[in-house]
């Protein structure tokens, strides 16, 4: 089993920033692929970014190049979105999600999932 909790949500007026956290723990914690999804009310969720624990590879949402980075502290096991021009159509319920080895932008595809954070972009 794998814990996922994310944390740094909150509420930003568009164009400023937000730094979410994900701490995860359990066993072999580290040997998984961290992705990040979001989800707004009455949407699917979608993918948004991911990133590897042997080379740190990432991908990214073409909705969100440019403006969100994705990191992790593997001594720490903590993945980070720093999130740059928030727009109001970033505003979403955020995920971390965890997968063995590799990651997809396939939510269907992640064995592990946190809570979620609420995060608020108003115009």
């Amino acid at each position: 089993q794998v814990q996922l909790v994310e944390a740094g949500g909150g509420l930003v007026q568009a164009g400023g920033s937000l730094r979410l956290s994900c701490a995860a723990s359990g066993r072999t914690a580290s040997n998984y692929a961290m992705g990040w999804f979001h989800q707004a009310p009455g949407k699917e969720r979608k993918f948004v970014a991911a990133i590897v624990r042997g080379d740190s590879s990432t991908s990214y949402a073409d909705s969100v190049k440019g403006r969100f980075t994705i990191s992790r502290d593997n001594a720490k096991n903590t993945v980070y979105l720093q999130m740059n021009s928030l727009k109001p159509e970033d505003t979403a319920v955020y995920y971390c999600a965890a997968r063995f080895l590799t990651y997809t932008d396939d939510p269907e595809s992640y064995d592990y999932w946190g809570p979620g954070t609420q995060v608020t972009v108003s115009s």
